[in-house]
């Protein structure tokens, strides 16, 4: 008989639980993503800067960092087709675009406040900013400009675009997903989707779902055409504060307080597997061709200084 597609993927994570870590900062890491071909893996963190990494042999290798922002990287993200261009968001009050192939800073955005999330359009043509004081500068990615700022009346948490890049989400501190149609950025839809903080929003690769975490510590999978919850995760005890879908949208990982991250199977909504940890978790990000998981925690060295650790599960146990 056919296995079924979560027997296979825990028969996979039999054999693949192998995680190699680089220390790769000299404070906290913020966030990790890859770029869309996979052949790079970007980390940013709290000592300003921001690290490039290959995977060689199974090997997490540095490849360079980028100096330049005055204050904490809190978030970065890569173009969705471009594999060389990374956008990051800073408590510098900037915005930067970098270009891999010539290893510089290409654009620096000037912007009202301290910047804390970071989204660019799947279509690539546009780049959100958000900042503490819920201001959202949206970038135009082609000419560096600022397009225009929308000040929300609510607190803003996580954005990102739909897959047609025509609607733009926000997860709000009242546990909300408001939804604007893009660029006009009129509210179309407005749902409550957890009873506390809504914190994170992240799509699936399909365009076919999304996935918000709460400070409620559930985890909820939405239908991103209908806007209807299908089913809840509800493994973890502390606030879900990082999600990430895997290439083929079959897997779900979700990062807290909780010393596990919790990798759920999108269709049955049972666990394919935990990856222990030993600190609060960060930043996950699921690699774009395989089922490699970068992550980072809250890490200390012997020193109890921060460690600056990014981590790699997922690889061979041969």
């Amino acid at each position: 008989m056919a296995l079924t597609e979560l027997e296979e993927l825990k028969n996979h994570f039999k054999t693949h639980t192998r995680v190699r870590e680089v220390t790769a900062h000299s404070a906290k890491v913020h966030t990790v993503d890859w770029n869309c071909d996979g052949r790079r893996l970007a980390s940013g963190s709290f000592d300003k800067t921001v690290c490039l990494f290959t995977v060689d042999s199974d090997r997490l290798v540095k490849e360079q960092t980028f100096s330049g922002h005055n204050d904490s990287v809190d978030q970065l993200c890569w173009h969705e087709t471009n594999p060389d261009l990374l956008s990051t968001a800073s408590g510098d009050k900037t915005m930067r675009v970098w270009d891999a192939r010539i290893k510089k800073n290409i654009a620096t955005v000037n912007t009202k406040g301290e910047n804390i999330n970071i989204t660019w359009s799947p279509d690539g043509n546009s780049i959100a900013v958000g900042n503490k004081e819920d201001l959202v500068t949206f970038i135009d990615a082609r000419t560096f400009k600022i397009r225009m700022e929308n000040q929300f009346k609510f607190e803003v948490n996580e954005i990102e675009w739909n897959k047609a890049s025509n609607l733009f989400f926000l997860t709000s501190g009242q546990g909300c997903i408001h939804i604007l149609d893009y660029p006009e950025l009129t509210t179309v839809h407005v749902t409550q989707a957890h009873p506390a903080n809504c914190i994170c929003i992240e799509f699936d690769p399909t365009g076919r779902y999304f996935a918000t975490g709460s400070a409620d510590a559930l985890v909820s999978l939405w239908d991103a055409d209908e806007i209807a919850c299908l089913r809840t995760f509800s493994r973890l005890d502390w606030p879900v504060r990082t999600l990430s879908f895997s290439h083929d949208g079959s897997m779900l990982a979700s990062g807290s307080e909780d010393l596990l991250i919790d990798v759920s199977h999108v269709g049955t909504g049972e666990r394919v597997i935990a990856i222990p940890v030993d600190t609060p978790t960060f930043t996950v990000a699921w690699h774009p061709r395989s089922h490699l998981l970068a992550y980072a925690c809250d890490d200390k060295d012997d020193g109890n200084r921060d460690a600056g650790t990014v981590k790699l599960f997922g690889l061979s146990n041969e």
